[in-house]
């Protein structure tokens, strides 16, 4: 078979799939909600994977940097940096019109979405794609799901690892092949909505201890935060057309409008007890994408748990019925 009887051959690019990408990658002073950008990269690339360019940027975060041992950004290299509301317009031209692709897109999608928020700026992404969940859409053959195993399945030979620009450049020429593997497999790509934020505020900045000295101990940089027991019993699931009730067992799946910590702390506050995961005692599940093939929305629809969207839930926020039986402790399976 000639070339030219190859390509007549071929399947056809899949018309559904996005005119365009933005390959992205961040890194950060560490993993919490109050932890900030450092530097970001974006590579652009058309319909078909291929680039078109790339662009980086130190960013200045204001506080000390994290964890230097795995970045390599100290205070001096970004105290001359620009500040993100700086650098805000820059990126939202190389995002705009794009789908957003990254290794663990959630991660570098709410460290953007909080980003724009403090500045006061809307996200240009309507979209995300993450490359963890296309290698498994596509079944490869993957010993982990490192950003070092993808790029070794396609041979692409990683420089600096965790350095924003060569990780979004290693991504985009292993997005490059999966995409085409999708196409050619007929797949419909993982995209999920992104929803900027529309409500955001700051939480207390956790005193970081040994940062400024040796880093030979390496502490924790991802602080925990613990909420104190829910002291009501659960009164089982949610009933549609009734208000809440004291002790029901709220799970969370998705992006929120509302700051994920903030809409959390509110339900803590009405008495709720915010679940991390979905079994067959939660009440109900909080998703604004009911259709994502997610963990938690499909554990929910298996167990046939309750689903709300955040609108419905917040307005339900408002006037939580008082519990029935007391406010001793309940006992927790989540």
């Amino acid at each position: 078979m000639t070339m030219l009887d190859d390509r007549q051959t071929a399947a056809p690019w899949p018309t559904a799939y996005p005119q365009g990408y933005a390959v992205v990658d961040v890194e950060t002073t560490g993993l919490a909600r109050d932890d900030r950008i450092i530097s970001a990269a974006v590579y652009r690339l058309d319909a078909q994977g291929n680039v078109e360019d790339h662009w980086y940027t130190l960013v200045n975060p204001e506080r000390d940097p994290g964890p230097v041992w795995i970045h390599g950004l100290t205070s001096d290299v970004l105290e001359g940096a620009p500040l993100f509301p700086e650098v805000a317009a820059q990126l939202s031209e190389r995002l705009a019109d794009r789908v957003l692709v990254a290794h663990n897109a959630a991660f570098d999608w709410s460290m953007l979405a909080r980003e724009y928020a403090r500045a006061s700026v809307i996200a240009p992404v309507q979209q995300r794609l993450c490359t963890i969940a296309l290698s498994k859409e596509l079944r490869l053959p993957l010993p982990n799901h490192k950003l070092e195993s993808l790029a070794a399945h396609f041979g692409v030979v990683q420089q600096r690892a965790h350095h924003a620009l060569d990780d979004a450049r290693v991504l985009a020429e292993a997005f490059r092949p999966s995409l085409h593997a999708a196409a050619d497999g007929g797949l419909r790509l993982p995209l999920l909505e992104c929803r900027p934020l529309t409500e955001w505020s700051d939480s207390p900045v956790t005193p970081r201890v040994g940062y400024q000295a040796s880093y030979g101990a390496r502490p924790s940089w991802r602080p925990s935060r613990k909420r104190p027991s829910c002291p009501y019993p659960n009164p089982g699931r949610y009933e549609k057309d009734k208000p809440l009730m004291q002790g029901m067992r709220v799970a969370f799946s998705g992006d929120t409008s509302i700051d994920r910590e903030l809409l959390e702390d509110r339900a803590v506050e009405a008495g709720l007890h915010v679940a991390t995961s979905v079994s067959r005692l939660t009440s109900l599940l909080v998703t604004n994408d009911p259709d994502a093939a997610t963990s938690k929305t499909l554990k929910a629809k298996s167990f046939g748990t309750p689903i709300l969207e955040e609108s419905a839930f917040t307005h339900l926020l408002r006037d939580v019925a008082a519990s029935s039986k007391g406010s001793s402790p309940a006992p927790s399976s989540e």
